[in-house]
């Protein structure tokens, strides 16, 4: 086997998550990468791929004049001298904590290992979740972990009135309006004190504040975990209803419970496990199995507690009796896949101070290039910072046998379409976002109202802030030419191969223009940077110079992003993204 192989197997995307394997009858085209277009496409990369790590490289450095105003919030680091931005509050606790939380996760999975396989009997994996999960959030987060239990019952308590009331098909908006209320009220509610509740509760001012004083920093993604309990839930008790009014004899609702026990009975834990998602998501579970230990030993799941992956409640339960085929081999590989993005990431927080240049706002003097590239490597790093905890995470849970979701199928560097891009990021989000919103809103028949309401929620559960709102609106707006121009231009070009190829790269080139116009506005530059960037980049001349070499580069990127998928294919992979 060539190194060349051996490369494409490891950075593969079989490699990340098992649900992904080659099909037969997966049609392709012809390999281009001998042709002398293709060739000179890849001659091109080599020339301004460098290019433009050196423009980042000299634009956040003392080549700046403006670099003494941001390089207080550079530290010592450890590779070659150099400086370190670790300023990104969010990255930085995972990265000053990696140690300790490779620490707790190495000592979890072996206590779980120890104590079910030779200490206690039964199938105990939940128990123990349960209760190494009320553990690790006191730890986490002390005597404020009261805060979140209370959280967790309100929402709780509303599905509880809604199942009483018989009223299930009104009781899911209504848990999103409540859940979504739930953010909002900790924005304003979150510093307040035990003391400022109740006088007499002043003396719990004074507990254990845990690790992680702010309580509310983990929050979101408990809500997604919850939100999707309390929607499994009453998705069981509704059919169980319906099922119940059609026919309420006593044999029919004996064979029913019989039928929903699923998986709780010990013939069927010898079954093969299930191994479609949308199988897993949807299960029929008995409505016993929806009860208090097996709710919090999936709310507060240590290896997803902090940040993910999302793994639905029905999907928990299927996998904590019958475990995915993951095998040893596949986890060592995910690891080294972990550690070479971690240091990757290390490098660039070396070399690339562009968190700690943006925190700023210090890209006076700089040209258009510079400041294009100085947003594009801060898009990177937010990818990285999200990816690199992500997969530690699940590389946790998969030591564990439990397989979520990956998150991040793609570089961030390899989109080229909006619709694809976010079947690709944040993958166990968008997963949860299909199911909960978007086909219950109508799906692809109903496309342009589905897509808001998930932007707007995923804009607003990301953070309450109005330029957020923003973004997920502009995405939404940006979709509207891809979804009818992407059709249009198949029915006339599509028996054209070569013309529709080269006619999709000139609109890829746009999306992707407005794909990081967006995300520049909405995570790295804000609206003073955003303005300042497009008024150069239209209404300079070194900035139009710039915006149609850069457009060009885009068109190349582009081609070399349609063959790689084409070469998947030609192995039997189609993503779909």
């Amino acid at each position: 086997m060539s190194i060349l192989s051996l490369l494409q197997g490891f950075f593969g995307l079989t490699s990340l998550d098992h649900r992904i394997q080659p099909k037969k009858n997966v049609s392709a085209q012809p390999s281009k990468w001998k042709s002398l277009e293709f060739k000179l496409y890849i001659a091109l990369c080599f020339i301004v791929v460098p290019n433009m790590f050196y423009t980042t490289i000299k634009a956040t450095s003392e080549y700046n004049q403006n670099y003494q105003s941001f390089s207080r919030l550079l530290s010592n680091g450890w590779i070659f001298g150099r400086k370190v931005d670790n300023s990104d509050q969010q990255y930085s606790f995972f990265r000053n904590n990696f140690l300790l939380l490779g620490g707790v996760a190495t000592g979890h999975v072996l206590l779980k290992k120890l104590l079910i396989e030779y200490l206690l009997s039964g199938n105990k994996r939940i128990q123990f979740d349960f209760v190494f999960g009320f553990v690790f959030l006191f730890v986490l987060h002390g005597i404020n972990m009261i805060k979140i239990l209370f959280l967790i019952g309100m929402l709780h308590g509303i599905t509880y009135i809604f199942i009483k009331q018989k009223q299930h098909k009104v009781g899911k908006p209504a848990l999103f309006f409540f859940g979504v209320g739930t953010l909002f009220f900790n924005v304003k509610f979150r510093k307040w004190r035990y003391g400022d509740i109740l006088t007499i509760l002043g003396f719990m001012d004074s507990f254990y504040k845990g690790i992680v004083a702010r309580w509310d920093v983990f929050y979101n993604f408990m809500l997604l975990r919850v939100l999707s309990y309390e929607l499994d839930l009453l998705e069981a008790e509704e059919l169980m209803t319906l099922e119940k009014k059609e026919d309420t004899s006593d044999d029919t609702i004996e064979l029913l419970e019989i039928h929903t026990k699923g998986i709780s009975t010990k013939e069927n834990i010898k079954l093969e496990p299930i191994t479609n998602d949308a199988e897993r998501m949807s299960y029929r579970h008995n409505i016993k199995e929806y009860n208090f230990v097996n709710q919090f030993a999936y709310l507060l799941y240590a290896p997803l507690l902090i940040a993910g992956p999302v793994i639905t409640f029905n999907d928990y339960l299927c996998q904590n009796q019958r475990s995915l085929p993951n095998t040893m081999k596949f986890k060592v590989i995910y690891l080294l896949r972990f550690l070479f993005c971690f240091l990757t990431m290390e490098v660039l927080l070396h070399y690339t101070y562009v968190v700690a240049l943006s925190k700023f706002k210090a890209w006076e003097r700089l040209s258009s290039y510079q400041i294009s590239m100085i947003g594009l490597f801060n898009l990177n790093l937010v990818w990285l910072k999200l990816l690199i905890p992500w997969r530690f995470f699940r590389l946790w849970s998969l030591m564990d046998n439990i397989d979520p979701p990956e998150n991040m199928l793609r570089c961030m560097n390899n989109n080229f379409s909006a619709l694809q891009f976010w079947r690709s990021w944040h993958r166990s989000f968008n997963k949860w976002v299909l199911r909960y919103i978007y086909i219950p809103l109508g799906g692809s028949k109903n496309r342009l109202l589905a897509s808001f309401c998930v932007f707007t929620f995923v804009a607003i559960w990301h953070d309450i802030e109005l330029k957020l709102l923003l973004w997920g609106w502009m995405i939404v707006l940006f979709l509207i030419p891809e979804i009818f121009l992407s059709s249009f231009v198949y029915k006339m070009f599509g028996h054209k191969p070569k013309t529709y190829r080269l006619l999709t790269g000139a609109g890829c080139v746009v999306n992707v223009w407005m794909m990081m116009i967006a995300n520049i506005f909405g995570f790295c530059l804000g609206q003073d940077g955003t303005k300042k960037f497009l008024n150069d980049l239209l209404f300079t001349t070194n900035g139009l110079i710039f915006f149609f070499a850069s457009s060009g580069c885009l068109f190349i990127a582009i081609q070399v992003m349609f063959e790689l998928r084409e070469q998947e294919k030609r192995a039997g992979i189609d993503a779909k993204c």
